[in-house]
């Protein structure tokens, strides 16, 4: 009866271990913070937010997508009616957010399968160009969402990545309007590519 119920736990264990294992994301950041733009935003007399859009050729979760670029203009918009009612300089910074990785769990996955679904992880990067087409900066954000905590909270956290996300660009341009100053990209070093 004990050789049974170890060769069943063993058994259960060879079987999980891949379950378990291959529930870490492979999106990774390159660096835990980002440089400081070439100027200070508020050199420009107008910022102009694209929208957020997934790198050519990628195909991900467009409501993904929109809930990233919701709060990216909900982020923005009050500094943004402020910093582009100043008096026009003829300088425009141009701002791409480009979604170049992600792994987004539904909320009808984490429900139908739990950890077990992975976990999810988004990188963005926003790119930053003046009037000529010269680029200022090229920061990148990165979040994630492990599975067990996506599991468990039913996709609120893998949600709440996407928000997070955002905060991370949003705060990036609005500290680095009056001073160059960089930020965060929202790495932990477990999260940095190896070079």
């Amino acid at each position: 009866m004990k050789t049974t119920r170890r060769a069943l736990l063993a058994a259960s264990i060879v079987v999980a271990l891949p379950l378990v294992t291959g529930c870490a994301t492979s999106i990774k950041a390159s660096s835990t913070h980002n440089p400081a733009p070439a100027t200070a935003f508020k050199s420009y007399g107008r910022i102009d937010v694209k929208p957020v859009a997934y790198k050519a050729g990628y195909n991900g979760n467009p409501a993904a997508l929109a809930k990233i670029g919701a709060n990216l203009e909900k982020n923005l918009a009050p500094s943004l009616q402020q910093w582009n009612s100043r008096p026009a300089n003829g300088r425009t910074l141009t701002v791409e957010p480009i979604v170049e990785e992600m792994s987004f769990k539904s909320t009808t996955k984490r429900v139908f399968l739990g950890p077990l679904a992975g976990s999810s992880g988004v990188l963005m990067r926003v790119t930053f160009r003046d009037e000529t087409g010269k680029v200022v900066a090229t920061p990148e954000f990165f979040q994630r969402s492990s599975a067990m905590s996506g599991g468990f909270t039913l996709g609120v956290n893998d949600n709440m990545m996407l928000t997070r996300v955002a905060q991370l660009a949003s705060n990036y341009i609005v500290a680095n309007y009056d001073a160059a100053v960089g930020g965060p990209s929202g790495a932990d070093d477990n999260a940095v590519a190896a070079n």
